[in-house]
């Protein structure tokens, strides 16, 4: 087939319309062998679910419309893209631009963003099929750019992308943004024992000790996934999600239905581990089981145990990645907490288009300036992490 047949970029305002399989050939090729994809986050059935779900749509400040570019009839690149009427929910965050621009007179919202909702976790967000990636890619950021300018919005973002991504993008004329979080990684541990040996003495003792009090409770801590799960475990799952989220954001992002719709569709994606005294679920921390990588996203409890949120929220998770030949445990958003947890500071990407160029200059400046920023701060924060220094050069 000759490479100049053009390629059509339209949208789609609910995955409704779109074959699970088709989509999943650009959003998750490498499960075409049944195993697992890269990450559950931009399948089909996930993002679906937060649609049934009312999760996203009207109301929620995140309205779908899907790219889809298309050769010869052939469907070859997708993209999760939302038009937003506020910036909550992203985790890597703009408030301050938005703040700026409409300072200025501008208005900031809507903007149109390539993102999975809610979901602080890095993987594709130009989804290709295999053969496709430049071209794809590129009639992917060219139709979002176009549809952002051609009904006036401030701006386009793609966050929590992959670095590959970030370059290419960057090389398109996209703002590129880093910032960062705490991954665990697997250097041949073999389990947690091992990795424990690679921390300093101190830290290792405190590591025990931790593992110690949270497990003396009162209970036990199950973890469950597939046919273990049962619904009396999200009914426990979306108390514990509801305080956190109240605490947090001030009303949960996910609706009730979203977790039965996981625990239908997806209970073979999802870890959950529960704390449980007298028969009765009291603390709970839910992930995600990628190709090779264990997302941490919720947490909460009703009942406060010392360090049980440790625990469950990283410690269960290095022992589950462990245990089945993950190599990379990411913990979700913020928290310098985890660093001593073995936790290490990683630089997280993100895309950026501007339509005004005197803000995009502006904005371009500030990402300079907080690369070098960030750059440093990693660098420190390792230099204080749990390892020994050796294992610590090796992990560098």
């Amino acid at each position: 087939m000759s490479d100049d047949v053009e390629i059509e970029v339209s949208t789609l305002s609910s995955l409704s319309g779109i074959d699970a399989a088709e989509w999943d050939a650009c959003a998750a090729p490498e499960a075409a062998d049944g195993g697992r994809p890269a990450d559950p986050f931009t399948t089909h059935r996930f993002l679906l679910a937060l649609e049934e779900s009312a999760s996203v749509g009207r109301g929620t400040g995140w309205e779908p419309h899907y790219l889809m570019a298309r050769k010869a009839g052939e469907l070859i690149a997708v993209a999760p893209l939302y038009a937003k009427a506020h910036s909550q929910g992203e985790y890597i965050f703009d408030f301050n631009w938005a703040h700026a621009y409409e300072n200025a007179g501008g208005e900031y919202y809507p903007k149109l963003q390539i993102a999975v909702p809610f979901t602080p976790a890095t993987g594709r967000r130009f989804l290709t099929k295999p053969g496709h990636e430049a071209e794809g890619m590129a009639a992917l950021v060219q139709g979002g750019v176009s549809l952002a300018a051609q009904n006036r919005m401030s701006s386009l973002h793609a966050t929590f992308c992959t670095e590959g991504e970030a370059v290419a993008g960057e090389q398109m004329g996209l703002l590129h943004r880093v910032t960062q979080q705490f991954h665990w990684h697997d250097q041949g541990y073999g389990d947690f024992d091992g990795f424990l040996g690679a921390l300093s003495s101190r830290k290792r003792k405190t590591l025990r000790k931790e593992r110690q009090t949270a497990q003396a409770f009162g209970g036990e801590i199950v973890s469950l996934t597939g046919d273990d799960l049962r619904p009396e475990h999200w009914d426990a799952f979306w108390r514990f999600y509801q305080d956190t989220g109240m605490r947090k954001w001030g009303s949960p992002y996910l609706t009730r239905a979203f977790f039965d719709l996981l625990h239908e569709r997806m209970a073979d994606d999802v870890l959950l581990c529960l704390a449980m005294r007298d028969g009765r679920p009291v603390a709970g921390a839910l992930n995600f089981i990628g190709r090779d990588v264990l997302y941490g996203r919720y947490w909460g409890c009703t009942e406060h145990h010392p360090c049980l949120h440790f625990e469950l929220c990283y410690y269960q998770a290095i022992d589950f990645a462990l245990a089945h030949g993950l190599s990379r445990v990411e913990a979700g958003a913020q928290g310098e907490h985890k660093l001593a947890r073995g936790y290490l500071p990683v630089e997280i990407h993100s895309l950026h288009w501007i339509g005004d160029k005197g803000f995009r200059d502006a904005v371009a400046r500030y990402l300079q300036a907080e690369a070098e920023a960030v750059d440093e701060e990693i660098e420190i924060l390792t230099s204080y992490g749990p390892f020994r220094r050796d294992n610590r050069e090796e992990a560098e």
